[in-house]
This record gives C-alpha cells, sequence and structure tokens, in this order.
C-alpha cells in the first residue's frame, strides 16, 4: 500500500516512524516533511492532494490541525482517495472553539462555564465590566498553533488578552472569524487522553500529560508543547473509565446527532478539577509532542487502525488490535532561540548520531538540509524520546540522549515530568 502523510512535524515524523513499521506498506511519500522524515519516507512539495495523485496514493494521513481545518479530508475524498482525519465540518471541534464549547454545554458534557462574543469589541466590554479579580482564560475562537489562549489573572490582563490572542490567531488563519471565548479558570493537573473513532465505536489511546509552558515549573508563555510523558499515574484506570464515557463516546454520539460523522483522531485535553475531570478542550489530530511518547508504546500495527477509521478496511475499528506495551515514554523538545516568539534558523544541529545510538529515539519537527547538513529551521527543532521499563528509567534516557545534541541557541525544559517526580520522592535535576 502507498500512503502518503501529510505535515511536517514532529507528529508527522513520529506517524512516519511508526507507519514505517507495517508489513501492509509498499511506499511511503510526505508532504513537506522535513530532514529526519526524509531518511525514511520520499518528500515532496506543492499541494498535498495534487501530491497524492501525482504519486497515487492509495491511503493519505493528515497530521496538522490547519490542513484538516481547510478541508484536505473532503478534497480527497472529492478524488476518490481514502484518508485519515475528520472532514472540514467535523473539524470545527477543534478549528471553532466557540462550536466545540457550545456543543459541551448542549449535550451536559463537563467542561468550564464560558461566554462567547463575535468580536473583540464584546469581549472587551464585557471583560472591563467585571468587578472582580478573578482569574478567566480567554480563547481566540480560531486555530492557534497552541498560543492563542491567555490565562488572565486580572481585569487589565483579561481586556488586554483579547488583542493578544487575537494577534495569535490573525498570524495562523488570517480569514478566520474573530470570535473570542471567555471561560473560567479551571484549577488541577492536565491530562492529554487520545481516541481513535470510526464515527461508532471509540478506541483510546494510551494517555499523555504534555508540558505547554515554555519555562520550567510551567512559567511563561504556551509553547505547541515542549515535552510530554506516558502513562500517567495520576491518571487512574477509574478516570480513564470516566473520561471514555461521560466525555469521548458522548462527544462522537453528540457529533452524530448533529448530522456530522466524525472518523479519525479525536484528541481530548482533560484537567482533574476538585470538582471532577472537565474537558478542556477538543482537538482534531493526534497530539505533538503526544504523538511522540504514544506511538512509540503502541505494539499493534497502526496502519490498519487508520484504515479501519476511514472505513477504508474490510476489517471494522472495533475488531482492529490495539495493545501497548507497559514501558513508560518521555519526550523533551529542544526548541530554537527566540521560542516561542521569532526565531533564528539556519543553525547547525550535530549530536544526531550519538543521540540514536543510545537507544534514543530522534523525531525532527523543525529542521532540513542544508548542502548535506541538517539545519534548525522552526521553533520547535526535535523532539527526543525514550522508553524505559518505567518513568525514572525512561527520564533517564532522555535526557542523556537530549545532552548529546547541540546547536545554537537551543533550549528545551529540564523538568519534564515534575509532577510524576514530585509524587515519587522529589524532583532531581536532570543536568
Amino acid at each position: 500500500m502507498k500512503v502518503l502523510v501529510i505535515g511536517g512535524g514532529g507528529r508527522e515524523h513520529a506517524l512516519c516512524w511508526k507507519l514505517k513499521q507495517s508489513p501492509l506498506l509498499s511506499e511511503l511519500h510526505c508532504t513537506p516533511g522535513n530532514a529526519g522524515i526524509a531518511q525514511i519516507a520520499q518528500c515532496h512539495g506543492g499541494d498535498a492532494v495534487e501530491v497524492a495523485r501525482k504519486i497515487g496514493a492509495d491511503f493519505v494521513v493528515v497530521g496538522p490541525d490547519a490542513a484538516l481545518a481547510e478541508g484536505v479530508v473532503d478534497r480527497l475524498k472529492a478524488q476518490g482517495i481514502p484518508a485519515f482525519g475528520p472532514t472540514q465540518n467535523a473539524a470545527r471541534l477543534e478549528s471553532s472553539k466557540v462550536f466545540c464549547k457550545e456543543l459541551l454545554r448542549k449535550y451536559g458534557i463537563p467542561t468550564a462555564d464560558f461566554e462567547t462574543f463575535e468580536d473583540a469589541e464584546m469581549a472587551r466590554a464585557y471583560l472591563s465590566d467585571r468587578d472582580d479579580e478573578t482569574p478567566v482564560v480567554v480563547k481566540a475562537d480560531g486555530l492557534a498553533v497552541g498560543k492563542g489562549v491567555v490565562i488572565a489573572r486580572g481585569r487589565k490582563e483579561a481586556v488586554a488578552a483579547v488583542d493578544e490572542v487575537l494577534g495569535v490567531a490573525r498570524a495562523t488563519m488570517p480569514d478566520a472569524e474573530e470570535r473570542i471565548v471567555v471561560e473560567e479558570f479551571l484549577e488541577g493537573e492536565e491530562v492529554s487522553l487520545i481516541a481513535l473513532t470510526d464515527g461508532e465505536t471509540v478506541v483510546p489511546l494510551a494517555p499523555a500529560q504534555d508540558h505547554k509552558r515554555v519555562g520550567e515549573g510551567d512559567t511563561g508563555p504556551n509553547t505547541g508543547g515542549m515535552g510530554c510523558y506516558s502513562p500517567v499515574p495520576s491518571f487512574t484506570p477509574e478516570l480513564h473509565e470516566i473520561a471514555v464515557e461521560t466525555m469521548l463516546k458522548p462527544t462522537v454520539e453528540a457529533l452524530k446527532n448533529e448530522g456530522i460523522e466524525y472518523r479519525g483522531a479525536l484528541y481530548a485535553g482533560l484537567i482533574l478539577t476538585r470538582g471532577g475531570l472537565k474537558v478542556i478542550e477538543f482537538n482534531a489530530r493526534f497530539g505533538d509532542p503526544e504523538a511522540q511518547v504514544i506511538l512509540p508504546r503502541l505494539q499493534s500495527d497502526l496502519l490498519p487502525l487508520l484504515l479501519a477509521c476511514a472505513g477504508a478496511s474490510d476489517t471494522p475499528l472495533s475488531q482492529t488490535p490495539c495493545e501497548w506495551t507497559p514501558d513508560a515514554t518521555l519526550c523533551v523538545a529542544m526548541a530554537a532561540a527566540g521560542y516561542p516568539g521569532e526565531v533564528r534558523r539556519g543553525d547547525t544541529i550535530i549530536g544526531l548520531d550519538e543521540a540514536e545510538s543510545g537507544g534514543a529515539l530522534v523525531f525532527h519537527a523543525g529542521t532540513a538540509q542544508r548542502d548535506g547538513v541538517c539545519v534548525t529551521s522552526g521553533g520547535r527543532v526535535l523532539g527526543v524520546t525514550a522508553l524505559g521499563r518505567d518513568f525514572l528509567q525512561a527520564r533517564e534516557r532522555c535526557y542523556h540522549a537530549v545532552e548529546q545534541i547541540r546547536f545554537e541557541g537551543a533550549h528545551y525544559r529540564r523538568d519534564i515530568g515534575w509532577r510524576t517526580l514530585n509524587a515519587e520522592g522529589g524532583a532531581r535535576s536532570a543536568e
């Protein structure tokens, strides 16, 4: 089977790495790809649908949220090419926070209380009239690469946050509506739970915990994710069942009731509050960097699962194997100078072979080849992942690999998994 993966980040490198192991695969292609993906797949430039047609792809796996929001799955289906990922209408679950929040409210799926506003002026007026200093969360309606969210600690911060989140959203999707969501601030431990679905069956994958803030101790601005790990000890089997039965399955059913068939990855961002487990948001694809720790734990062949979700398999999703290793995984994102702001590009990366020779997996995100040399080309440059018999061993191996890699201005968090470290008897330095 000839498979095309759309995207060029760490998530797509992890997808390509896992798909490459499938005995069903005859050729692996990617568009646009990156320097790491180019080592295991044929990379192409140009329009993704045209690439799929040109190479005669049998199946397409869509990675990025923006491609889903722009309707690439619909375009592929119009060409008779089966694809993994929700249609443009279904992808509104991520591309429109207003749509998502209103769906959750309508069907009684636990989430933060919220208000929505059709434009920035209405949101600023609402926030200016607030007479308390209770923290609120301000979100742009559209996609913002994980950065269109601000936790405002007071009225002035909240008003300023409206312009901040809209600025990020405009840079990501200039034509998106400028709607705003203001919701209550929820305190608690977060977890990412991604499931695969064919619109009927929901198959949960291994949970992961992401670290969104750029700075150690969860400080500084939001990013696309500075690292994560799996499994998550605090996310007990009981909580897992609650999430699947009261959040994931009801959301798929709610969409069906609205006339929307949701096929693909359903990514629930969850938080355990004093009032119980709640949905922060839903995404319509694999997480990044969650994919980098989840897929290495998957013992089953990934391709049959994706085919079943898309309705492109004779075996239904409910009967497709999905088995896991008990090993733990930890991923650390190595970022370029300036990230999550304006970043420098073109710095030479060294030490990749040394990191991988020790057993680590190095998933490329913002990399390119220049005169035969691997260089930086984006904000999050690499996702260094390691497995271990337990969390501590995975963490030790991961940070050892990170220390082998060097490029000018590289920075990364040294406390990935700090909550689990604290729970197990105190954090130990990774330096």
